[in-house]
């Protein structure tokens, strides 16, 4: 049915939707960690957040910020040329121009250190300019500083339709609903107290390193990680997080007052691209899952964040047992065979927060964050049971293989991921003298035992 009154409904939705979409944009502006002014395409500010409005304060000469071009002139008297030499439709007029203020204040001890400010001016259309300010003047944090301010070039650069912005709180909780959350995940009001875990699937994100990526960001100035995401229907997309410290929030008794600002955006169109420089780096090309490389880097971050606040974090070791026999019999590829089949059990047993990884010729480490030496087992053991009830279809043959598997765990971090592994690997060794196809826990006794043969000698012993 077509007529005036659905015409009318049509414009009101247009128009209610416009709306929305503006006071999420002023809300971004509000939240966002660096300066923000949008401008006319002549300067004239039309609107700025209150970040930019303190940089930009010392700079005026009549207490006025009228105009973004006239504000910088002293120290940045190219801006408006290149605005003006930029001829295509949108982008990157300038990119971290650095503006040196003067430091003012007297000499001596009460000297004022030299503020740098670095600029980056966007063109978004034919009459709009969003210019983006950051202090740059620590120079140790300079890098992390830009690739902020890169984050959030992106986000508006991809427009307003692409992202949600969620205000947590101190404990990482969702303090209020606005639509660009609907938008992206399909929640409604009821994410409201929830954690922003829930845009994470159910096993991808342990309590502690909710608050782990909170911490990182009082530190840094952001937390920002990318991966698999889910909506409220359960349907799963690849997103990036980035957190960010509120510079102005509420006292720290205030527990429910917005500390944060998460950025949740749908990059679902880039994941081959990230997928594959990911699987170039720190993946196994045979077995499709961790390679050395990251199972050790994910552990040295995972172990100091465990100094930091102490929580069990757990490796298991799994062998395949008499794999050199198996090579004998079904040459390399038999043997290929079964490690596939090997890395997809391990795949599918474990969950989407531990790192599984091939570190060695038939070796594969897991590390199980948050997850102490009984609960370790427990899932090493699953495993075991899994695999030596499988069989591998091999060229016309079929190939049972068992495992043996070595547990340890630290509660603290001390001692690092060289002291872990080396305690896992000493209780799959004594696993396999004690018959292969069983799961061992390390205990103390067996630091005395020899160091576990090189690859492939394992099924000697």
């Amino acid at each position: 049915m077509t007529g005036p009154a659905h015409d009318h409904h049509g414009q009101a939705s247009e128009a209610a939707q416009l709306r929305a979409d503006y006071e999420a944009l002023i809300q971004f502006l509000y939240l966002a960690p660096v300066g923000l002014v949008q401008a006319e395409s002549d300067g004239s500010i039309v609107m700025m957040n209150p970040i930019s409005a303190q940089l930009l304060m010392p700079l005026s000469r009549d207490g006025g910020l009228d105009n973004l071009f006239t504000a910088l002139d002293s120290v940045a008297p190219d801006l408006r040329y290149l605005c003006d030499q930029y001829t295509l439709p949108s982008g990157k007029i300038c990119d971290g121009l650095h503006a040196h203020l003067n430091a003012g204040g007297a000499g001596g001890a009460g000297k004022k250190i030299p503020q740098i400010l670095s600029i980056t001016l966007l063109k978004l259309d034919a009459t709009r300019l969003m210019a983006v300010i950051d202090d740059v003047t620590m120079q140790v944090r300079r890098e992390r500083q830009l690739r902020q301010s890169d984050a959030w070039l992106n986000a508006i650069l991809t427009g307003i339709a692409d992202y949600a912005l969620v205000g947590l709180d101190a404990r990482g909780a969702i303090t209020e609903w606005n639509p660009s959350i609907g938008r992206v995940t399909g929640f409604g009001e009821e994410a409201v107290g929830q954690p922003y875990s829930i845009f994470y699937p159910p096993d991808a994100m342990t309590l502690e390193h909710l608050h782990d990526r909170l911490r990182d960001a009082d530190k840094d100035g952001w937390s920002m990680d990318e991966g698999k995401r889910m909506r409220a229907d359960g349907s799963a997309f690849w997103g990036s997080a980035m957190i960010a410290p509120l510079p102005d929030r509420e006292p720290l008794d205030d527990a429910c007052a917005p500390a944060y600002c998460l950025i949740l955006r749908d990059i679902t169109d880039k994941q081959g691209a990230i997928e594959r420089r990911r699987r170039e780096a720190f993946g196994d090309h045979l077995t499709g899952l961790a390679n050395r490389r990251a199972f050790f880097e994910a552990a040295e971050q995972e172990l100091v964040r465990s100094r930091t606040v102490p929580r069990p974090t757990a490796v298991i070791a799994f062998d395949a047992d008499h794999f050199k026999a198996i090579n004998d019999r079904h040459g390399h590829p038999g043997g290929d065979a079964v490690l596939q089949h090997l890395a997809g059990i391990l795949a599918e047993t474990f969950r989407e927060v531990d790192v599984v990884a091939r570190i060695g010729g038939e070796e594969f480490a897991v590390l199980l964050p948050s997850t102490d030496l009984p609960r370790a087992s427990v899932v090493a053991e699953r495993l075991r049971a899994i695999v030596a009830s499988s069989v591998v279809e091999f060229d016309g043959s079929r190939i049972r293989y068992t495992v043996s598997a070595g547990v340890a765990c630290l509660l603290d971090g001390e001692g690092g991921i060289d002291l872990l592994l080396k305690r896992a690997d000493q209780a799959m060794y004594a696993a396999k003298r004690a018959g292969r196809n069983r799961v061992e826990r390390w205990r103390p006794e067996l630091a005395g035992l020899p160091t576990p043969p090189a690859e492939g000698e394992r099924d000697a012993a």
